[in-house]
């Protein structure tokens, strides 16, 4: 067997399982899908940290970045699923804030500036973005509202539209693509492959309707726009991030797929962006 195919069944078998613990976890109960994103996003801050630590000019701590992180999301579901429904929930995630900004004052580093900004980054670019998952997976039901109830749906979508996106943006991509979308930054992209991702993703999303009726089609395809749209600015702004670093991968914990950052880039703007959408429907 070659390398390329043994690397090829390697990748399939990675994203097959993958899928499954995505699938599994978010459907089965509000504690699973807790659980997993609570692990999804502290390593995905620790390996951000990891990757900006490269930098002569940058310390920072990655276990307390991504223990801050963890928290967050957990403070988010605590308050979204009604288990910690007081905002107190939130302020050992402020105590942790405030201590890495004044930790540099005593840790005399190179440059402290840096350390800030890449350590408020983790915060705002990983741990926030994974926390709108409660958000969206918890509403209260208009009929009774001390009544909380979790919908998978809407956190599951999102990542539907995304996988379909990434499939047709790659076979419309590799059959029609001649048009670059953002060379600069990611030269394999192509006008042609965002167009046809984004079909697939609004065929997505006619199936999705036709099996779940707590949005009307013309909201499913708007959530799907909204999906694909900043699913691609997600995509280009950890790819500018890596170019930036000098990296290819942002990490290896996924055999044949590199690290978390790689496979959540695209949701990293997605997820905020569709809490926004529904708000605005005034659907959350």
């Amino acid at each position: 067997m070659s390398p390329k195919q043994s690397n090829l069944i390697v990748r399939t078998l990675t994203g097959i399982i993958f899928l499954l613990v995505m699938i599994g976890g978010i459907t089965y109960s509000p504690l699973s899908m807790a659980c997993l994103f609570t692990v999804i996003t502290a390593l995905a801050v620790h390996e951000f940290c990891e990757i900006v630590s490269e930098r002569d000019d940058v310390e920072i701590n990655p276990m307390i970045c991504s223990v801050s992180g963890a928290y967050l999301f957990l403070a988010f579901f605590g308050y979204c699923s009604g288990l910690t429904p007081t905002p107190a929930v939130f302020i050992p995630y402020l105590i942790s804030v405030i201590y890495l900004l004044i930790s540099e004052l005593y840790l005399q580093r190179e440059s402290p500036i840096n350390n800030w900004a890449y350590t408020m980054m983790s915060q705002m670019y990983v741990a926030l973005p994974f926390s709108m998952m409660p958000v969206l997976g918890f509403m209260n039901d208009p009929a009774h509202p001390q009544t909380i109830h979790y919908r998978w749906i809407f956190p599951l979508a999102v990542f539907i539209f995304l996988w379909t996106s990434d499939t047709g943006a790659y076979c419309f991509g590799s059959l029609f693509g001649k048009h670059r979308l953002f060379e600069r930054i990611s030269p394999k992209k192509s006008w042609e492959g965002s167009i046809g991702g984004a079909f697939v993703s609004l065929l997505a999303a006619v199936v999705v309707w036709y099996f779940d009726k707590s949005l009307t089609l013309p909201q499913w395809l708007g959530f799907a726009l909204v999906v694909v749209i900043f699913g691609t600015w997600g995509d280009l702004v950890e790819s500018l991030l890596k170019r930036q670093l000098g990296i290819k991968d942002s990490g290896n914990i996924l055999p044949g797929h590199g690290g978390l950052l790689d496979r959540f880039d695209s949701s990293l703007l997605a997820l905020p962006a569709v809490v926004i959408y529904l708000y605005t429907l005034m659907i959350l």
